[in-house]
């Protein structure tokens, strides 16, 4: 058997109904199989010092099964032996318990035509984001049974979205189950917080290919920002999910009701339609004008949202939609994130440098731009922004509360996520990470490129599209899913 690193172990951990929450066992130590198809973590009590041993064994259909739960032990080296024995290479997999529908393989297309996206996953600088994406959805408590046919064709960033979900929470120790077919998700913590959550992306009113699409541009006017087009598309998808009546189902009716909101209305347009959101929301938008040579933010207020349709802004601004605790969001469901968390978590490379680049929050009192950085995601410099030694998948996710909610939903209950409160009538931003991004892009290069500072970007851009069309091995373009 041989070590699991960190970021490896806390990736096979996702598949534990918990995640990352141990609770009072902690991980001490933790090997895998050298066939990779079983692994093995010792744990001990923070109080009283005793032993576990947590096993997990991969089933037929690829998905982990626990076969020792925390099993106590009389010291670590009768731990360590026993996970010797447990982790031999050669143990057949475990077959699917009766009643269980068993997980068709991701790789599997029987006979389907893949969309470009997901046949994508099959290049050179996208073989981690397949790898980690089938990790999740071998992770999932139980996905519907046309999970995989909707990945590999027109439904990919649905998929996508709900493998990030699962990972954000479980990242946070919470309890994920999915016991019923809507909504999506229930979380739960030890502390018996309860919500349940409905995932779904902003689309396109007509379907464009991602794959090198030419990026969409933010809004020039701060109205149209936060008050235009993008505004009404999350409108317009919030809505047809509330008409569903979730909040009223009998297993949700008295808790936490929540919608998990990524957007995919145009290319790229993650990068700027987060000020949308806001503006929806809370009716609400910033923009900034200069007095006497000083630059100053200035707030402002819409009752509606541009354009002929005057569809109401301020969701959250009365009690219309109590039912809705919460939106969750994103803005960072990408191919690029997933690149990012694994190559950073000790993922290889394959022989090409991924950098991020963008512009971190600005923190200093007075500060209207963000602080531009350019950082290749294996160095010890972009590592180190997080305590976990690498990118977490809680690093963008936000939580924007109702304040009007009937049954509001904790912020203990997604601890690592940034959240959006009103406070005596003041809207306010609590973040759980000292390293928060405005927006972001990432680079696939080859190892001999240089990497190009923020403002040397555009500049690489053309050259890749130079290369690109002079015919140049991979890799054949940046990755342009932003951030």
């Amino acid at each position: 058997m041989k070590p699991l690193g960190r970021g490896m172990f806390d990736v096979y951990a996702l598949a534990l109904p918990r995640g990352h929450g141990f609770g009072e066992r902690l991980p001490r130590e933790a090997w895998q199989s050298d066939d990779g198809k079983a692994c093995a973590i010792v744990t001990r009590h923070a109080e009283d010092g005793s032993i576990g041993l947590i096993v997990m064994r991969r089933r037929t259909d690829g998905v982990w099964a626990v076969t020792h739960d925390n099993v106590p032990q009389p010291d670590v080296a009768t731990a360590t032996a026993l996970a010797e024995v447990e982790l031999e290479v050669g143990r057949p997999p475990l077959p699917v318990p009766p009643g269980v529908q068993r997980r068709t393989a991701l790789y599997d297309l029987q006979g389907r035509e893949p969309s470009q996206i997901f046949r994508l996953l099959t290049a050179r600088s996208h073989q981690n984001v397949a790898w980690l994406l089938n990790q999740l959805y071998l992770s999932l408590p139980r996905p519907d049974a046309n999970w995989a046919a909707d990945c590999q064709t027109e439904n990919f960033h649905t998929r996508l979205w709900e493998a990030q979900l699962l990972a954000s929470f479980r990242e946070q120790g919470l309890l994920v189950t999915q016991p019923a077919e809507s909504p999506d998700f229930r979380i739960e913590n030890r502390r018996d917080g309860v919500a349940w959550v409905e995932a779904v992306t902003a689309n396109p009113q007509e379907r464009f290919e991602p794959v090198n699409a030419r990026p969409s541009f933010q809004p020039e006017e701060p109205a149209d920002l936060f008050f235009g087009a993008a505004a009404l598309r999350f409108a317009k998808t919030l809505g047809s999910k509330l008409q569903r009546g979730y909040a009223d189902m009998p297993h949700v009716a008295g808790m936490p009701f929540a919608i998990a909101l990524a957007d995919f209305h145009a290319p790229a347009s993650m990068m700027w339609s987060r000020e949308a959101l806001l503006g929806y929301l809370y009716g609400m938008s910033a923009h900034v004008i200069e007095i006497d040579s000083e630059r100053i933010a200035i707030a402002g207020e819409a009752s509606h949202l541009r354009g002929a349709s005057g569809f109401p802004a301020g969701l959250f601004c009365n009690d219309a939609h109590a039912e809705l605790s919460a939106v969750i969001f994103t803005n960072a469901c990408t191919l690029g994130k997933f690149n990012r968390l694994a190559i950073s978590a000790g993922a290889p490379d394959h022989g090409l440098r991924y950098v991020r680049y963008g512009k971190f929050f600005d923190r200093r009192p007075g500060a209207l731009d963000g602080i531009k950085f350019s950082l290749d995601v294996t160095s010890d410099e972009y590592r180190g922004l997080w305590p976990q030694g690498y990118e977490p998948w809680c690093a963008e996710l936000e939580v924007f509360h109702n304040p009007f909610a009937r049954h509001p939903l904790p912020e203990a209950l997604l601890p690592e996520a940034t959240h959006w409160v009103d406070v005596d009538g003041e809207l306010i931003c609590r973040s759980h990470y000292a390293t928060n991004i405005l927006w972001s892009g990432t680079l696939i290069q080859n190892q001999t490129d240089d990497i190009p500072s923020y403002d040397g970007v555009p500049a690489y851009l053309e050259s890749v599209a130079r290369r690109r069309r002079a015919g140049e091995a991979e890799p054949k373009a940046p990755d342009l899913e932003c951030p």
